[in-house]
């Protein structure tokens, strides 16, 4: 196998004989045979949206299966058939409403799907790496651009969840894959998808938020319970709100108290959530890869609903469901009909075991902190900084994961000084999220602006900011020290880039993919730094 698509690598350079993330080879090579087969749909789509033929339930199976090749998703050989399947089937249809013509070899590829996939994707993975030509550079190019369009799709597929749709996203992601296959384009040619990516990326996250905003009503400064109630219970993991709320509503009324992990903490700021189900009690555990330990203490079924499963250990792996695009072999996968879940049997399972037999210590954490919230004190924020009391701003987040040097984070933001604001979000607040770092006036020093998708509200509040001081984003007093894992990561950091974000620090390393060339451009048009050690990048963005 070779997979290099996440920051836990092995050795740093790709995964050779398994996933680091616990993906087998086999899995691997499916996934890859997936991509490819939509590569060849995307063609043939492109081709009937130019007929008029309305291609919308295709685009969502597009960014359904996407979502289903990223890390921590899918580690199902047989979901992810089904998928080539479906994927194979939805081109042939598009095929007879479309007058007979040549079709490039990719969009004619039909895999046996009798045989075994895992060694076709195998030689399809081979092939792709072989067709680069020698040129490191574009393949480079070609891989950020792939595994942008894997996180902005997954974003979108989100967005469709809460019926935020746009055409204009879904031809461009079509447009991307389809541009996989082409040969002719120049290095420029590539940084320029590649930053598109970026552009549309962050249009497929102003429908996320907007579609959240719609339903649940903006988020507000909330504190969560991070202890224990007594009674019985059920834990969401993932990111998918729209999932969570539909499990909050079949079980009002049945004495089961629903706690988010991982990155679902920001839900309890959703006002219309907390109203609604006060059943909707509190968080438990941390980060994603801390689940092998929280998910065996958790005295209730587990849903996972999006990326950030880990293979389940045996003192867990039977009080485990998954959902949507996730899947692992012989998890109870929870049944969907036209939409809507249903739960029967998850919550069946948490009124069978224990629940929590007493209350715990009482903790909390606020949570809440979005662009609506800030800039509805924005006055406030500005009057501050102009007094002197707020010097500087630290966008601290990203991804949180296994491997050594995150402790750099928590580092960084214990030593950020007390004249100095911490925003956060994503799971990579998880390494701090729990600190009481103090006020400034009426204002936390530490606030959780969301998810990673959230991104979009961090950077509203620095476009205004930047318009109430008059002056670019660039010449903020704020600096953005990043921490990426996985795809989703890298279809933000391209939207950064594409909004000409510059000194923003990536760590704890940098993308394996990105070759030495390709790095120093985005060094030199954007200064874009690996990080060092908190004192040293401290200084560098306080001088």
């Amino acid at each position: 196998m070779f997979c290099e698509q996440c920051e836990q690598t092995a050795s740093g350079d790709g995964c050779h004989q398994w996933g680091a993330c616990g993906k087998s080879p086999e899995v691997n090579a499916v996934q890859d045979l997936l991509v490819y087969c939509l590569r060849g749909l995307a063609p043939v789509v492109l081709k009937a949206n130019e007929a008029g033929i309305n291609t919308r339930e295709v685009d969502v199976f597009t960014c359904e299966s996407l979502f289903a090749t990223m890390t921590n998703v899918n580690f199902d050989s047989q979901s992810l058939g089904v998928y080539i399947t479906r994927a194979i089937a939805y081109r042939e249809n598009l095929k007879l409403q479309l007058a007979p013509q040549e079709w490039p070899e990719i969009s004619c590829f039909t895999p046996d799907v009798n045989n075994d996939l895992s060694e076709l994707g195998e030689e399809i993975s081979l092939k792709f790496i072989s067709q680069a030509g020698g040129n490191v550079d574009i393949f480079s190019l070609k891989l950020t651009v792939l595994y942008g369009v894997k996180g902005a799709a997954s974003y979108q597929f989100l967005a469709h969840e809460l019926g935020q749709d746009d055409d204009g996203c879904y031809r461009f992601y079509q447009e991307a894959l389809a541009s996989l296959d082409r040969y002719d384009l120049t290095l420029e040619d590539w940084v320029s998808l590649a930053l598109k990516v970026g552009e549309f990326n962050y249009k497929t996250l102003e429908l996320l938020d907007k579609g959240h905003t719609t339903y649940y009503g903006n988020p507000v400064p909330t504190p969560v319970p991070l202890s224990a109630k007594a009674g019985k219970a059920i834990l969401v993991s993932g990111h998918d709100i729209k999932i969570l709320a539909q499990l909050l509503e079949q079980t009002v009324g049945l004495g089961i108290n629903i706690y988010t992990h991982g990155e679902l903490l920001p839900a309890h700021g959703y006002p219309k959530l907390k109203e609604s189900y006060p059943h909707f009690y509190g968080h438990f555990g941390t980060a994603w890869q801390n689940q092998v330990k929280d998910f065996a203490k958790f005295p209730g079924p587990i849903l996972v609903t999006t990326n950030c499963l880990m293979p389940p250990h045996d003192n867990y792996e039977a009080k485990l469901f998954a959902i949507s695009a996730v899947s692992y072999p012989n998890m109870v996968h929870v049944p969907v009909f036209d939409g809507l879940p249903n739960f029967k049997s998850l919550i069946q399972k948490a009124l069978e075991m224990p629940g929590f037999t007493e209350d715990g210590e009482y903790r909390q954490v606020l949570t809440g902190f979005a662009h609506n919230a800030v800039l509805s004190v924005a006055d406030q924020v500005i009057d501050a900084v102009k007094a002197g009391k707020i010097r500087h701003f630290f966008l601290v987040g990203g991804c949180d994961g296994a491997k050594p040097g995150r402790s750099y984070y928590t580092e960084f933001v214990e030593k950020v000084p007390q004249d100095c604001i911490v925003l956060t979000l994503a799971c990579g607040k998880f390494r701090f999220f729990d600190k009481n770092l103090g006020e400034i006036g009426n204002l936390p020093r530490l606030l959780d602006v969301g998810q990673c998708n959230d991104a979009y509200s961090a950077i509203q509040i620095a476009l205004g900011l930047a318009n109430a001081f008059n002056v670019g984003v660039n010449e903020l007093p704020l600096s953005m020290i990043i921490s990426w894992y996985e795809q989703k990561a890298i279809a933000v950091l391209l939207t950064l880039l594409y909004l000409g974000i510059k000194d923003i620090r990536l760590g704890p390393t940098l993308p394996a993919f990105l070759t030495p060339n390709v790095l120093n451009f985005l060094s030199e048009n954007y200064n874009l730094l690996p990080i060092t050690t908190p004192d040293a990048d401290l200084a560098a963005c306080l001088a």
